[in-house]
């Protein structure tokens, strides 16, 4: 068995591999940048080493310094988490080289399923059913854009090197075709080094089903069921249950059998994820479910297999990567109820979901309720540096209505500040009637994205809570020595009466009749106070407010015209010139932030009157990159 691991990875994966690591009795060691030299994942592990800068490419993506760190620490194995270098086979060879196990598949399985043209040629040739494209090797704009049209639209670019929706792009018409290729391209090539595509049709209805695989180097392989991740934004998964909902048992015993194939063909070993595209325009049907990729390592969804299963995953991994055999063959491995898991994400869906970051001043997450998973805690830092996940909230029920239920009021429950999440956006997407009859696929939330993201005016029991606050506030700040300050009326003894209290929140100033409504509701949510600011939860929403002329004047964040950078990123593209005519919503500037683009889009109908920036410029938070005139 394994003494020593090093994980090379941060956040809630690390804490969750260590977890399990600590649980067997295996020594932990955690590798962390400069900006997470105060992360909980290096607090808690048995020994921390600084491998270099916040950038990720300077520290979690330099193979020398964790193999250093390995060395120096002297462990006896890596786990990659996900992410990072969790799919990278140079590196996997690079541990072995080093007389280290690596947690992880054969460089060989990686290379295999790592470019997905040649893995769907190996999965026809194993007799696994793929969806109809072009694999071809003439990337020529010209030659993709015939094989498009070829194929029929609705098509769907797909980076060769990608993972996770990078290099992803859905295409309706020949017209658009060059505009997606070229993002696609640049994406693929920022993100993996490779800007080579393939096409695939698009189905119209797809549901996006993965197979949870094991295997071991004795030759044994089982699945641990399906989960459904077709819950997805921008092809990020959002939201992923286990089981699938609606998959009959002949369903499941096709791609369950599918997947496994799919992992003996490659010679896997551990954990793995075969990922299956299925029409769902008449249900799930075993006919009509395609090969997609596969996921060479543990997936951020695994706990709602560990749910149902009741299995520690990652204890298989480390069991398996120490040379035994699987815990399980395949008649032993049941499944109980359903489980949901929904990612939390420091972002701001009601200004097109771009990433939040900063201190965490307040953090609340239902524990008590569900399965957390995090790599973040009150009073840390959302890092621009990294993915903005705050946290997995998982949970577990016998029903698929139960869990969903359980699941929507954690998501409501969530309290942060003055960092934005996506709770409300998850609570409103779990919430929704069509969800819950399992009427989903692939474009659930983009077809609804306006009323998911719709920011809500605060509530009466909202308005009431920051009221209160405000007029304790002023109680106490009162000089009770002076007669003067406190004669309400001039009568004695009198407490002080207001019958009216004035509150900001962004723009918008709400007035409250003290007396008709702010008395006594005890349906009022919590607020908090934080030095000038009262904040108030409702729904997983974070309400803002601050005595007017206290806060940022109204109008003083909207209308200027000043286009700024939300986060540091560089710039990708320029959309525009000085002098240009734009209207509403119109893109303006690219911007790669976070490892994701992120168009900023004008305002309002006018004019270009100033550009700051250019195509590879580097903007720290807050730059002014261009200004519009009405």
């Amino acid at each position: 068995m394994i003494r020593t691991l090093l994980v090379a990875n941060r956040g809630e994966i690390a804490r969750r591999v260590m977890r399990t690591a600590k649980r067997m009795g295996i020594a932990t060691v955690a590798v962390y940048s400069e900006a997470d030299a105060n992360a909980p994942h290096v607090r808690e592990a048995d020994r921390a080493i600084l491998i270099g800068p916040a950038p990720a490419r300077e520290s979690y993506l330099n193979q020398k310094a964790i193999l250093a760190a390995a060395k120096d620490a002297e462990a006896d194995a890596v786990h990659p988490g996900y992410g990072f270098l969790s799919e990278n086979a140079e590196f996997a060879e690079a541990v072995a080289k080093a007389g280290l196990i690596w947690v992880g598949p054969p460089p060989a399985a990686i290379r295999a399923m790592g470019l997905k043209d040649a893995a769907k040629k190996l999965m026809d040739k194993a007799g696994v059913p793929t969806t109809p494209g072009y694999l071809g090797d003439d990337q020529a704009e010209k030659t993709l854009a015939a094989q498009a049209a070829k194929i029929g639209f609705p098509v769907l670019i797909k980076a060769v090197a990608g993972g996770g929706g990078k290099g992803m792009r859905k295409v309706d018409e020949a017209s658009a075709f060059a505009d997606a290729l070229g993002s696609a391209r640049r994406e693929a090539k920022a993100a993996f080094g490779d800007d080579r595509v393939l096409l695939e049709k698009y189905v119209t209805n797809p549901r996006h089903i993965e197979v949870q695989v094991f295997g071991d180097a004795h030759g044994n392989f089982v699945h641990l069921f399906e989960r459904d991740c077709s819950l997805q934004r921008r092809h990020q998964k959002v939201i992923e249950e286990a089981p699938a909902p609606g998959m009959d048992d002949l369903t499941r015993a096709r791609v369950c059998d599918a997947a496994v194939k799919a992992a003996r063909a490659v010679g896997y070993v551990g954990a793995g994820t075969v990922e299956f595209i299925a029409d769902a325009s008449a249900g799930l049907n075993p006919d009509r479910i395609w090969f997609m990729e596969m996921n060479t390592r543990l997936q951020v969804e695994h706990p709602v297999t560990e749910a149902i299963t009741g299995l520690d995953l990652v204890e298989w991994q480390l069991r398996v990567a120490s040379g035994e055999k699987l815990p399980l063959a395949q008649a032993r491995i049941k499944r109980d109820g359903h489980a949901i898991e929904a990612r939390l994400y420091a972002e701001n869906p009601h200004s097109g979901f771009l990433p939040s970051t900063g201190r965490l001043t307040h953090m609340r997450l239902p524990e008590t309720t569900v399965r957390v998973d995090s790599g973040v805690e009150e009073g840390g830092e959302v890092s621009p540096f990294y993915d903005p996940m705050i946290a997995k909230l998982v949970a577990h029920a016998p029903s698929r209505e139960e869990a969903i239920l359980k699941l929507a009021r954690a998501c409501r429950a969530v309290e942060v500040w003055p960092v934005k999440t996506n709770a409300a956006f998850l609570a409103r997407a779990l919430d929704d009637d069509d969800f819950r009859a399992a009427r989903i696929d692939t474009g659930f939330i983009e077809e609804r994205i306006e009323r998911l993201a719709e920011w809500e005016d605060p509530s009466n029991h909202v308005l009431n809570a920051a009221t209160t606050v405000m007029l304790r506030r002023r109680a106490k700040s009162r000089d009770r020595k002076s007669p003067w300050q406190n004669a309400a009326g001039f009568r004695l003894n009198a407490p002080v009466a207001e019958t009216e209290v004035r509150l900001q929140s962004g723009d918008a100033i709400y007035t409250v009749d003290t007396v008709a409504d702010a008395q006594d509701d005890s349906r009022a949510p919590v607020a908090h106070g934080f030095g000038r600011h009262i904040v108030v939860f409702e729904g997983g929403e974070a309400y803002d407010f601050t005595a007017p002329g206290a806060g940022d004047a109204a109008g003083e964040l909207l209308g200027d015209g000043a286009i700024t950078a939300p986060m540091p990123g560089q710039v990708i593209a320029v959309a525009v010139s000085r002098g240009d005519h734009v209207k509403k919503r119109q893109p303006l500037v690219v911007l790669e932030a976070m490892k994701m683009e992120h168009t900023l889009t004008a305002p309002f109908d006018g004019t270009v009157e100033d550009v700051r920036v250019k195509a590879g410029d580097r903007v720290s938070e807050g730059v002014v990159m261009m200004k519009l005139k009405n």
